[in-house]
């Protein structure tokens, strides 16, 4: 039941040569570089959904508050990742709040540009079609994960995701430091337990600290069927 999506590319992904940064800085339209410092918001659940971003570099927490103020991490993106696309499907506000990580660098494209790349650019439409359709074979596995694994487990893959594993053309990364609530979050489980885990994961050598979290492939050995 376990597979990790980031080491399976979407079905119709355009070459990874394809060069998004470079390709918005050429296409002569009004797009914006935006640095975010960590913890920065970069948009928040309920503002104007006008503009579609893509990170360059860092990393970005979407979260989802609740009617009743429960809050709750639905994912963490990375370099290469879109994000706030809700609005080209006619969302008017924003479904999730975004907040930067790490340092991060965004390109800002407003909605009415977005949606005529798309149409005039077949490569640029098909890459950013391969990230939908990444995103949702995303969404399907996390709920088998969270439906049927353990949270050790649900904790392993999200570290291996997180790291780019399995993505031959993103080199391993060590990640910015993450609280042990947000993980708890992502993973549905308690902080003393993600706590456990991680100490334990540390102890078998699967990860590693050294001004930030090296995750190591050995921590496959973790999520696969026993």
């Amino acid at each position: 039941m376990m597979r990790l999506m980031a080491s399976t590319p979407a079905p119709g992904a355009p070459s990874p040569g394809f060069d998004v940064p470079a390709f918005l800085r050429s296409a002569n339209i009004p797009r914006r570089a935006v640095r975010f410092l960590p913890g920065a918001t970069v948009f928040a659940q309920g503002g104007p959904a006008n503009c579609v971003f893509y990170l360059e570099s860092g990393g970005v927490k979407l979260t989802v508050v609740s009617s009743t103020g429960k809050e709750a991490v639905v994912a963490l993106l990375g370099p290469g990742d879109f994000f706030g696309e809700g609005c080209l499907a006619g969302q008017p506000l924003r479904m999730s709040s975004a907040e930067a990580v790490a340092a991060s660098r965004t390109l800002r494209v407003s909605k009415p540009e977005m949606i005529r790349l798309l149409h005039e650019h077949p490569a640029f439409s098909d890459r950013f079609l391969a990230h939908m359709l990444a995103r949702n074979i995303r969404i399907e596995e996390d709920l088998v994960d969270q439906l049927f694994n353990s949270s050790e487990k649900r904790l392993a893959r999200i570290l291996l995701l997180l790291s780019r594993y399995g993505k031959e053309e993103v080199p391993a990364r060590t990640l910015p430091r993450l609280s042990q609530e947000t993980l708890a979050e992502m993973v549905g489980t308690t902080r003393s337990r993600v706590n456990f885990f991680m100490n334990k994961f540390r102890r078998l050598g699967l990860i590693e600290y050294n001004g930030g979290l090296k995750v190591n492939g050995s921590l496959l050995s973790i999520v696969l069927p026993d």
